[in-house]
């Protein structure tokens, strides 16, 4: 565990950007274009980056047509929302508890405004069909902390964009470990 700048933290980064117990964003790294997700339609808090919202959009039309209807629980936080995070979790359940499930300020993939939360039942969904829009999901439980850093979360995808998501989806590997094989 550490703070190590990630190697690509650059806003235009955001698909390479590998964020773990180690490497992190700055404080002040915070994107310009974000909107709500309710503009792509769901129900929910928070907003995105906007690039990901035609993405996010085909997404919740494509799970609506299959009966499923996901909502957004949370989506981007700054590096300080993040803080207020951790603390919480620390102070309500601990500090080994809050490192294994939380990450700390500037090490969330959420602060990339491209992270989203998934709430109602449509995990099931999500995880046959999310990485067709673009969305990994982050802390499979196969993969979960191994080789994620982090205990399973199956309601946290990131928006890597199709092309990269299929390329993570088909190579097996979680998508900590596909960056570090591939962003270069």
């Amino acid at each position: 565990m550490g703070d190590v700048p990630a190697v690509h933290g650059q806003l235009s980064d955001w698909d390479r950007t590998l964020l773990d117990t180690t490497y992190m964003l700055d404080s002040l790294y915070a994107p310009p274009d974000l909107v709500p997700v309710g503009q792509a339609g769901l129900d929910g808090t928070g907003s995105v980056r906007s690039f990901v919202l035609p993405d996010l959009e085909v997404l919740y039309q494509a799970a609506k047509g299959d009966g499923v209807t996901p909502r957004v629980n949370s989506a981007y936080r700054s590096y300080k929302d993040q803080a207020d995070t951790f603390d919480a979790t620390k102070k309500s359940l601990g500090s080994e508890y809050a490192l294994a499930s939380v990450a700390r300020p500037g090490h969330s993939e959420h602060q990339l405004g491209t992270a989203v939360d998934f709430g109602g039942a449509a995990g099931a969904w999500l995880a046959v069909n999310a990485w067709k829009y673009g969305f990994i999901a982050s802390y499979p439980a196969d993969l979960s902390p191994g080789f994620t850093c982090y205990k399973a979360e199956a309601w946290h995808y990131r928006y890597f964009g199709r092309e990269t998501a299929a390329a993570i989806h088909d190579s097996g590997l979680s998508a900590r470990e596909w960056l570090w094989i591939n962003a270069r």
